[in-house]
């Protein structure tokens, strides 16, 4: 079903030291994170969490380091327990979940790719993709031709038996991810899954990631600190600091719309043509009847660098949006050009959303 919740997050907070509920009550108040730290040597990992993970689409957390992303993904398979607040998975509360019930989650409803890719040293690679039905019991063909599959889908054929020290970093990477693809699990959660890995194979694994989210539809929780990561791959963006929620929805809009200081700072240096696509600028009036106007037709996917060089440098064009054959708007070359001045935030210090 179309933008239904997968996972729910609502009102989430971690707090870190040894009276976290007494910690809590100081955090509700408004204490920030340095005067906690300061006052009552506790830590603020996330303050009032509330994120809608849909269902099929990738949602991207994005902060800096300490912003609290990685603890963040770490809740939602209770490898960190919360201090308050709850994270609900098709409905179901996951905190409520005993140890037999959260380790079924684990192996059967969440997969997760590691940064450091998690691999047994002393596993072949098939044995490692195969990792997940292994544990379940499934039996030795049955995982094996499960791994082979996998493997092969993401250019590992011919690499079963091998180990991960024969395997360079990006192969070791798709390792995690077959493995993860094997398991089934409708959640893949992947912590920084691809920043160890060097800058054209990191665009390779991206790549190849989009690729299969087209054919599978996974729910997947990308964690990362690098932008142009995050607006290539998210559906749906979160960015965080100090543990809170700065701004969250689509990418295309948090670029054109961004609503604090920070998310400016971030942005500022993006090559906004590259990333920015015709649907998130076009005028969405247009008169399907009447073409002789337009220079040509666009897909509303299409990048504005790519229309920047199908127009010549011509800003008088206007440009007939299409999609599936059918006209759904128009892109002037003006409002083009308009869209690549960078956006200051308001000034307001309300103008955070949840």
């Amino acid at each position: 079903m179309a933008n239904e919740i997968k996972i729910s997050i609502k009102n989430l907070y971690k707090i870190f030291g040894p009276t976290p509920d007494v910690a809590l009550e100081y955090v509700k108040r408004g204490m920030n994170k340095a005067d906690l730290l300061d006052q009552q040597n506790h830590v603020l990992g996330l303050r009032d969490i509330n994120v809608d993970i849909l269902d099929g689409k990738i949602t991207v957390i994005m902060g800096l380091s300490g912003s609290g992303k990685s603890t963040l993904i770490r809740h939602l398979n209770r490898l960190i327990e919360p201090t308050a607040g709850e994270i609900r998975l098709d409905g179901a509360d996951v905190l409520d979940l005993n140890e037999e019930q959260l380790r079924q989650l684990r192996r059967e409803q969440m997969s997760m790719v590691f940064q450091k890719f998690a691999l047994l040293p002393h596993k072949t690679v098939l044995e490692n993709a195969g990792m997940a039905l292994n544990i379940r019991g499934s039996n030795v063909a049955d995982f094996e031709n499960e791994a082979v599959k996998w493997l092969a889908r993401v250019g590992l054929e011919g690499n079963e038996n091998q180990y991960p020290h024969q395997l360079s970093g990006g192969m070791q990477q798709r390792v995690g991810i077959a493995r993860a693809l094997v398991s089934n699990s409708p959640v893949m959660l992947m912590d920084e899954a691809f920043s160890a890995l060097d800058p054209l194979i990191r665009s390779d694994m991206q790549d190849l990631l989009l690729e299969l989210q087209g054919e599978l539809q996974k729910t997947i929780v990308f964690i990362t600190h690098d932008l142009d990561e995050a607006l290539k791959l998210s559906d749906h963006l979160v960015i965080l600091k100090d543990g809170e929620v700065v701004q969250q929805g689509d990418p295309q809009d948090i670029l054109l719309n961004p609503n604090d200081p920070y998310i400016v700072a971030f942005i500022n240096d993006i090559n906004r043509a590259r990333v920015l696509r015709v649907r998130s600028i076009m005028n969405r009036d247009v008169d399907s009847d009447s073409d002789s106007d337009y220079a040509g037709d666009l897909s509303e996917k299409d990048n504005l660098e790519t229309v920047l060089s199908r127009s010549g440098g011509n800003t008088e064009l206007i440009f007939r949006v299409v999609r599936n054959g059918e006209a759904v708007g128009s892109l002037s070359m003006r409002d083009l050009t308009r869209a690549l001045v960078p956006t200051d935030a308001p000034t307001s210090s309300n103008a955070r959303k949840d």
